[in-house]
């Protein structure tokens, strides 16, 4: 039985009759750019994250540029984050002319060390990113304490997410600012680009929302340099629909974890580990395996999607060569990158799907 990595369109049938009126509707309103529905998504999502305020933009990787420049972030500073995440969550540090830190993870649930996080503050740190990976909160207790020691920033990279819960609390509302991507791969997402950055501060908000028109306040008339990184009403209202799913979609997605974790149970397949304050809403499904890339093939050939997140940790991207790491500088991101593989874990995925999944993965050890 051929598996997807991930099935989209299953998803958009799923929604189809209310994403097609609402994108109609956009269409013949004639108002594409900061209009009602970026509005009513703002209200909404800031609502449900549980801060006052919410300010769209045109991606995740927006989010955090926005972030770092609305918390004065730039030339001369360092950023603290993790070496094991997506590009972004470490080139948004040097295009605001920032110096990224990279710091190991915890082996366990892959997100950042805080013990790292504390041996690399300097009175140059401006601001520490953690990012809550594959939708598993990162230990954030520690690093919100180094935050009032230091009097540094935190920007949560919550891009892969949302409605993830830390001791009762929402991801995205714990630092000063949390950023979320609208992305077609995310647990709520768009039909293209687009993401939202969550604050409780109304100077930051009102920051933010200059900076992502051009650092404009009043049309034309700018305070500071800017960005074009609107989201857009078609965007807008796309997330609109899917929002009112989003629970209903990420209890599916635990579900289909613990129902994958159950089958693995005593087999050589890692399960991904649950902290067990937090909810996890697995934007992937990623466990840890040895002969990870014969595994792979091994999927892919007999018709069952899977990938790897992430095959090459940030300190070792040719583009931060000049920053010194060699390979050895953070071991258990390098030992995850060689181990970890995802598994499909849409909402949509039928229990015979997943089985088929297992199957292969505890037959291929033995």
């Amino acid at each position: 039985m051929a598996v997807p990595f991930l099935d989209i369109a299953s998803q958009y049938k799923s929604v189809q009759a209310d994403l097609e009126k609402a994108l109609l509707e956009v269409a013949r309103s004639g108002k594409y750019i900061l209009g009602e529905r970026g509005a009513a998504l703002e209200k909404k999502l800031a609502e449900y994250v549980d801060v006052p305020y919410a300010v769209g933009c045109a991606s995740g990787t927006d989010a955090l540029i926005l972030s770092l420049r609305a918390l004065g972030v730039g030339p001369g500073d360092e950023v603290i984050t993790t070496a094991y995440s997506f590009f972004s969550t470490a080139s948004c540090i040097a295009l605001v002319g920032a110096t990224p830190v990279f710091v190991d993870i915890d082996p366990r649930t892959y997100n950042i060390d805080p013990r790292g996080v504390e041996k690399k503050l300097s009175i140059r740190t401006k601001a520490v990113i953690p990012v809550h990976l594959y939708g598993q909160p990162a230990e954030m207790e520690p690093l919100l304490a180094l935050s009032k020691e230091w009097g540094v920033k935190i920007i949560e990279d919550a891009c892969q997410s949302l409605g993830a819960d830390y001791k009762g609390r929402r991801v995205g509302s714990l630092g000063d600012v949390g950023c979320v991507s609208f992305y077609p791969t995310k647990n709520l997402s768009g039909m293209g680009d687009g993401g939202m950055i969550f604050t409780r501060s109304p100077a930051i908000a009102e920051r933010l929302r200059s900076l992502r028109e051009h650092g404009a306040k009043t049309r034309y008339v700018h305070t500071m340099v800017g960005y074009n990184s609107r989201l857009d009403e078609l965007q807008a209202a796309v997330v609109l629909v899917k929002a009112r799913l989003l629970e209903e979609w990420t209890e599916k997605r635990r579900a289909n974890a613990k129902f994958y974790s159950e089958l693995f149970m005593g087999s050589a397949v890692g399960a991904p580990y649950d902290l067990p304050y937090v909810r996890h809403v697995y934007n992937q499904y990623v466990i840890r395996v040895a002969d990870r890339d014969t595994l792979m093939e091994h999927l892919r050939s007999k018709g069952i999607g899977c990938a790897v997140y992430y095959p090459v940790p940030l300190h070792l991207q040719e583009c931060f060569k000049t920053l010194g790491y060699i390979k050895g500088s953070m071991p258990v991101s390098e030992k995850a990158s060689g181990e970890t593989l995802a598994l499909p874990i849409y909402p949509e995925l039928s229990g015979e799907q997943m089985g088929e999944v297992a199957r292969e993965l505890v037959s291929f050890y033995r």
